[in-house]
């Protein structure tokens, strides 16, 4: 099973397809010259639909997307969809932390709270779609801690392992992850519906 994944990014990419190899599916990126795709929904799932419609019509292959982001409790589940854009169109991830990090400067260690929820939706050239969803709960550190991942990995401490995303394991938080909750069930439901295909 081949899919086209909408999605530049290469720590997601590898990321995804670890996820579901065991599943037998395979994904490979957009080609580079793709255009940007306005992700104008209100939600994760309708962002994820939109790009991998988009992906799907433009290439006539069934396309994989996903919209992720970090929801935190203390500021009303801010910044959720904007998670990438917020901080501005040249912002890289370490901007993107401090800015949170300013942000929840006031807070309390008990009140930092936080999800990173994902949406893998997938599209067919024949009209059908799907959409599962991934969470996972943390906190917010006051500071940055580890190098691994991307995003906001360095800054989400998951109280299970005493430690953020960006010093997790790779194999351990494409196990746990928000991204792997979602794909892993992706790949689970796109097994079960090929198969009912055959």
């Amino acid at each position: 099973m081949k899919f086209v994944f909408a999605s530049h990014n290469k720590g997601k990419i590898q990321e995804v397809q670890e996820i579901l190899a065991p599943f037998g599916i395979e994904i490979e990126p957009i080609p580079a010259d793709f255009p940007e795709i306005e992700e104008n929904g209100t939600s994760f799932e309708e962002n994820a639909k939109i790009k991998a419609r988009a992906v799907c019509q433009a290439t006539g292959l069934p396309a994989v997307a996903d919209d992720s982001g970090l929801t935190v409790d203390a500021l009303d589940g801010f910044p959720g969809i904007h998670s990438a854009r917020w901080a501005g169109p040249e912002a890289n991830d370490h901007d993107r932390n401090q800015l949170l990090l300013e942000k929840l400067l006031s807070v309390p260690e008990e009140q930092r709270g936080a999800q990173f929820v994902c949406v893998a939706a997938c599209v067919f050239p024949d009209g059908r779609e799907l959409a599962v969803r991934g969470q996972c709960r943390g906190t917010i550190l006051g500071e940055e801690h580890g190098s691994g991942g991307f995003g906001y990995d360095p800054v989400f401490c998951v109280p299970e392992y005493g430690c953020t995303f960006g010093e997790l394991a790779s194999d351990v938080k494409n196990s746990i992850s928000h991204r792997a909750r979602a794909f892993t069930a992706l790949g689970s439901a796109l097994r079960t519906l090929l198969q009912e295909g055959e």
